[in-house]
C-alpha cells in the first residue's frame, strides 16, 4: 500500500530530497500536501509533479498559488494547518523555531511525525514527548536516525551510553585566533554535507551538535551523561549505542540524507535510494574529542540543556538572531558563542515550558535581547 506523506518545508533541502525519495518509488508514496515559506515558483512546480491535495504557503498570497488544483491554504500558520490534516506520516523538515508549531499541531492530530526539526524537541522537550503518546516520534536527523536504528530491540539495561558523532565542520583543526578572520562564505563550505546556510553554520560552531544532545537526551530517554559526542571528520559513521559489555553498535553510510529521510517517511521498511554502498578497502575512520575550549557552543548548549526550564528555549532563539548576524557580517564568527552566553547568563525564572504560549514569550524575549547585543556589536 502507498504511504500517504504530508511534506513541511517542500522546498528546502530535505524536503527536496524526500520528493526525490518519493519520485523514486511512486508506487510506495501518495503526498497528501505540501508547505513552503515563500517560494511559491518551486512549490507550484512540486505540486505539477506530484498532485497532492493541500499546498500551503506561510509567506504569500494563494493568487501566488494559481494554476493548481490543490487546496490552498495561506499566511501565518499555514504550515500548522496542513500538518493538522490527516496523513500516514507528517514530514517536518522546516528550519528553525518556525518549525514547532506544525509538530505539536500534527502530533495533536495524530499523525505519525517524521522529525527533521530538531528545535521542536530542543525547545518544546518532555511536553512535546507527551503530545506524541503511544505514537513513536521517527528521527530523520542522520545522526538521531542512525541512533534510533542502533536502538531497535534493545534493553534498557543493555545500553551504557549513546554516541553522536559530529563532522567538526571547516574550522575544526584551526587555532582560536584564525577564527575571528572567517566569514560567512568561509563558514559555508561544509567538508561532506550539502545543507542549508543555518544548519551549515551550525555545524561550523558546533551548535548543531548541542542541539542534538539535547534532542537525543528527550528522543531516547538518556540522561546527559550518557550522551557521548565524537567528531568523525569522514562523516561515514553516523551514531551508535555504547552496550554494558564493552561492545559497540554503529549505524555506518556515506554522506546522503535520502537514506534517513526514506527511513522516516517508510519506518520500518527500507527501500533503495540510490545511495552508494560504504567502502571498506581504502577505508579510514578516525574520531576525535570535541574541542570545547575552542568551540563553546556545544558546552553552552549541553549547559542549557542540564539547566532545563527555558534554556534551551532561550540557547536556540539567541542562536538563530546570532547566525543571522554572522551571516550578514554585523558579528564575527567567535561572537556568536559569546552572544548565547551573555543571554543564557541572564534567563529569567518563567516557569514550566509546557505550552505553545510560554515558549513562544520566552522565545520572544531572548530574540530581543540577542538583538539588542548584535546590534550593539554592529554599530562599534
Amino acid at each position: 500500500m502507498k504511504r500517504r506523506v504530508t511534506i513541511l518545508g517542500s522546498t528546502g533541502s530535505i524536503g527536496r530530497q524526500a520528493l526525490d525519495v518519493a519520485r523514486a518509488h511512486p508506487d510506495r508514496f501518495e503526498i497528501v500536501g505540501l508547505s513552503a515559506s515563500s517560494n511559491a515558483e518551486l512549490l507550484l512546480s512540486q505540486a505539477a509533479e506530484f498532485r497532492p491535495e493541500y499546498l500551503a504557503l506561510e509567506n504569500g498570497q494563494a493568487s501566488n498559488l494559481d494554476g493548481t488544483a490543490a487546496e490552498i491554504i495561506t499566511g501565518p500558520g499555514a504550515a500548522r494547518r496542513l500538518a493538522e490534516v490527516p496523513a500516514d506520516v507528517v514530514l517536518n523538515g522546516i528550519v528553525g523555531f518556525a518549525g514547532l508549531a506544525a509538530t505539536v499541531a500534527a502530533l495533536r492530530a495524530g499523525n505519525v511525525l517524521a522529525l527533521a526539526n530538531k528545535e521542536s524537541l530542543v525547545v518544546g522537550g518532555e511536553w512535546v514527548n507527551s503530545l506524541a503518546g503511544d505514537n513513536p516520534i521517527i528521527p530523520v536527523d542522520s545522526e538521531h536516525s542512525a541512533i534510533f536504528q542502533c536502538l531497535e530491540s534493545r534493553r534498557n539495561d543493555e545500553i551504557s551510553e549513546i554516541l553522536v558523532t559530529a563532522s567538526g565542520g571547516p574550522f575544526f583543526e584551526f587555532e582560536e585566533e584564525r577564527l575571528v578572520e572567517v566569514g560567512p562564505e568561509d563558514a559555508l563550505k561544509h567538508p561532506t554535507w550539502q545543507m542549508g546556510r543555518k544548519v551549515t553554520i551550525d555545524s561550523a560552531t558546533m551548535m548543531n551538535k548541542g542541539l542534538e544532545v539535547i534532542e537525543a537526551h528527550h528522543l531516547f530517554g538518556v540522561s546527559y551523561d550518557d550522551v557521548r559526542v565524537v567528531v568523525h571528520r569522514q562523516s561515514v559513521v553516523h551514531g551508535g549505542v555504547l552496550l554494558r559489555d564493552g561492545s559497540a553498535i554503529l549505524h555506518a553510510a556515506l554522506p546522503d540524507m535520502r537514506l534517513p529521510i526514506a527511513y522516516g517517511m517508510l519506518y520500518p521498511e527500507r527501500v533503495d535510494v540510490g545511495a552508494k554502498p560504504v567502502g571498506f578497502g581504502d577505508a579510514t575512520w578516525t574520531f576525535h574529542e570535541p574541542r570545547n575550549d575552542v568551540f563553546r557552543c556545544l558546552p553552552l548548549a549541553v549547559e542549557a540543556g542540564r539547566a532545563g526550564g527555558a534554556h534551551p528555549v532561550v540557547l536556540n532563539a539567541v542562536n538563530e538572531v546570532a547566525v543571522q548576524a554572522f551571516l550578514d557580517h554585523q558579528i564575527n564568527f567567535p561572537r556568536i558563542a559569546g552572544v548565547i552566553e551573555e543571554v543564557l547568563e541572564r534567563v529569567p525564572e518563567n516557569g514550566n515550558m509546557d505550552s505553545m504560549e510560554a515558549i513562544e514569550a520566552m522565545d520572544h524575549w531572548a530574540r530581543g535581547e540577542a538583538e539588542r547585543l548584535t546590534a550593539e556589536v554592529a554599530a562599534r
